[in-house]
């Protein structure tokens, strides 16, 4: 990132701040709902918008939009077609993004602009070499640690998003975050990460713009609240700085 496109992308979040400021004066907030279910709160809204009201966290989980238009390809014809994936997030929002916690693990790292990072993840898809998807995907991950990789068939799970993760691969990814207690997903989507938390024992705050899928997240963590693993303890809670607007807004 250039020192002139930090300054812009410091003066977008300034910006942000005063917006956010006078929405405060008039008590407003910029979410649609905010569900709380057992140690997960969610938000339907622009993670743009949501994003800087919140606290810090431990670690930051997501798949961000890819922007390659994987919600309109004709192989994804089981989901509705949707234009989220019209564009991936830009180089401001990918900074909000990493100011909110110490640690990172972005899946479809190789689309976006990010610092160069010994650590990445691969999930082997267990894809023929001669089929037209592909056979990986790669997560950047802001950790100078060994490259990693995780074999989960890509059909062996059912979907409710096109890109759903399935839970084991991002289980296995906060298994090598294991101090990271609080997560945000500024990118929930049908809710995976916050499923995976939950098996976990892991605070989850999940931010999701398209109505359909917060509420698949919504009834997917719920679901997972209500079988929690029996084998696996809550790590000890760490401090958290509460959003700005903890009360209201639901």
């Amino acid at each position: 990132m250039t020192d002139q496109s930090s300054i812009e992308a410091r003066s977008h979040f300034y910006q942000l701040g005063e917006e956010h400021l006078q929405r405060q004066m008039a008590d407003e907030v910029p979410w649609q709902r905010k569900e709380v279910i057992g140690n997960c709160t969610l938000y339907l809204g622009d993670c743009l918008e949501v994003m800087p009201l919140l606290g810090e966290f431990d670690a930051v989980v997501t798949d961000p939009p890819y922007g390659i238009g994987i919600a309109s390809n004709p192989v994804r014809q089981a989901h509705a077609r949707k234009d989220w994936d019209g564009q991936a997030p830009d180089a401001s929002a990918l900074e909000l993004l990493r100011s909110k916690s110490a640690e990172q693990i972005l899946w479809g790292g190789n689309y976006f602009n990010l610092p160069p990072s010994r650590g990445f993840f691969v999930w082997n898809k267990l894809q023929p070499e001669n089929f037209s998807l592909a056979m990986c995907e790669y997560a950047w991950w802001s950790r100078d640690a060994n490259a990693k990789v995780f074999t989960h068939s890509v059909t062996g799970y059912s979907k409710q998003h096109p890109t759903q993760k399935p839970v084991a691969l991002m289980e296995w990814c906060l298994s090598h975050i294991p101090d990271a207690n609080t997560i945000l997903d500024p990118f929930m989507g049908s809710g995976t990460t916050g499923v995976a938390c939950v098996r976990l024992g892991r605070s989850f705050t999940g931010i999701e713009l398209d109505p359909d899928y917060f509420e698949i997240a919504c009834e997917r963590i719920r679901e997972a609240q209500r079988q929690p693993d029996l084998f696996i303890s809550p790590p000890e809670p760490k401090a958290v700085m509460p959003d700005l607007f903890s009360e209201g807004g639901e």
